[in-house]
């Protein structure tokens, strides 16, 4: 089945009683145990509800396996204890959610574990590869900046190396990138993002093959970051509608990021679908859709970006991403809070940078909000 329909259909699982569409809620917490093929437990990722998300996550992602969690970072911080330990190493992308670089920089120290920081280019990754590296992680698109790392690249590497590769997919999705098709060993998602779709879920997911989806299991049922049966199901609806809303946002970013492009008023934009961005190319090779996110600089640098926000009618200042409205925030006070001054400033996260996550309203109303903003903004 092609994705829109895998969207659809993968993974449902029908009651014949009721023979009604949908997957039923299964609310227990507890299951009867004599004669099952196995112990089911919410804290085991193996209720119903739980596996029909994964079984349709796996078709989306072209996965063995998974594993659903109760958020984004559960997923990467199990992802990244279930195989590193103390004396080991990781690479990690310098560009990535806040929260992950935070995660990284307040947790591993006291764990032993050590940890190299590099831009996004193949020859920096490669080079801070050493004797005890583990996982080589990136994310692409990155958070904030939409910087494009050449995944094929990143799994040879660690292939080479005898570490395994770990890619954030959470800003491009199933459906405009498919990393296990490079060889990526693991993607994890921030499903709170464009896989619920409607900034009102909180859950994240890891897909890989199956011998290491059980490693991972092994950790996260010690770990307890698992989704309840409500939310699964909330999930799966959403999920059903994910390729038709991917389309669109594609559809408007990239109309949104050539108007500002084309704004004098507007010195920098960062777009993997601009022929301009410098991962242009790399994107084309490995992206089937340039997503839904974009960022962009503000030119007067004397005054507070604040004062745009608050002149947006349309667009809304507001945390996270991926839902079907467009929010806007400025990286620097939100997901990027949590890295010093300097760090920002080495990542080209500027006070005046803000990261725009395009909704599924029309177009021309998106851009005439940002217009009037601009307008007063720059008067």
């Amino acid at each position: 089945m092609r994705k829109d329909t895998q969207c659809v259909h993968s993974g449902t699982r029908k009651d014949p009683n009721t023979r009604g569409l949908n997957t039923p809620i299964y609310t227990s917490s507890s299951f009867e145990y004599l004669d099952a093929p196995e112990n089911v437990y919410p804290r085991y990722f193996n209720t119903p509800n739980q596996k029909t998300l994964i079984d349709k996550l796996c078709a989306l992602e072209n996965a063995e396996d998974g594993l659903i969690f109760s958020s984004g970072m559960a997923a990467i911080s199990t992802v990244m204890l279930t195989f590193l330990s103390s004396g080991d190493h990781v690479v990690l992308q310098k560009d990535i959610y806040g929260g992950t670089h935070h995660f990284v920089t307040a947790e591993f120290d006291r764990f032993g574990i050590q940890y190299t920081f590099v831009s996004n280019r193949t020859e920096e990754i490669e080079k801070a590869v050493q004797k005890n590296t583990k996982i080589i992680y990136i994310e692409t698109p990155s958070n904030p900046l939409l910087l494009i790392t050449d995944i094929e690249a990143t799994a040879r590497i660690a292939k080479a190396n005898n570490a395994l590769s770990v890619i954030d997919n959470t800003f491009a999705t199933p459906i405009n990138q498919n990393p296990l098709d490079f060889d990526i060993d693991i993607v994890a998602h921030s499903g709170t993002k464009y896989l619920g779709g409607h900034s009102d879920l909180c859950c994240g997911a890891v897909l890989a093959r199956k011998e290491l989806a059980g490693k991972i299991w092994s950790a996260a049922a010690n770990f307890g970051g698992s989704l309840n049966a409500i939310t699964c199901y909330l999930l799966e609806r959403s999920l059903k509608t994910l390729s038709v809303r991917i389309e669109k946002h594609n559809q408007n970013a990239r109309i949104i990021a050539e108007y500002l492009q084309n704004d004098s008023r507007i010195p920098k934009v960062y777009y993997p679908g601009l022929e301009s961005h410098p991962g242009y190319e790399t994107a084309k090779k490995q992206m089937q859709g340039f997503g839904g996110m974009l960022a962009f600089e503000l030119g007067d640098a004397a005054q507070n970006p604040d004062r745009f926000l608050k002149n947006l009618k349309l667009i809304t200042p507001a945390l996270s991403l991926g839902g079907v409205e467009t929010i806007i925030c400025s990286p620097a006070t939100t997901s990027h809070e949590k890295i010093t001054d300097a760090e920002r400033a080495e990542l080209g996260i500027t006070d005046n940078l803000l990261r725009l996550s395009v909704g599924v309203e029309n177009a021309a109303d998106i851009i005439a909000d940002i217009d009037q903003a601009l307008t007063a903004f720059n008067p």
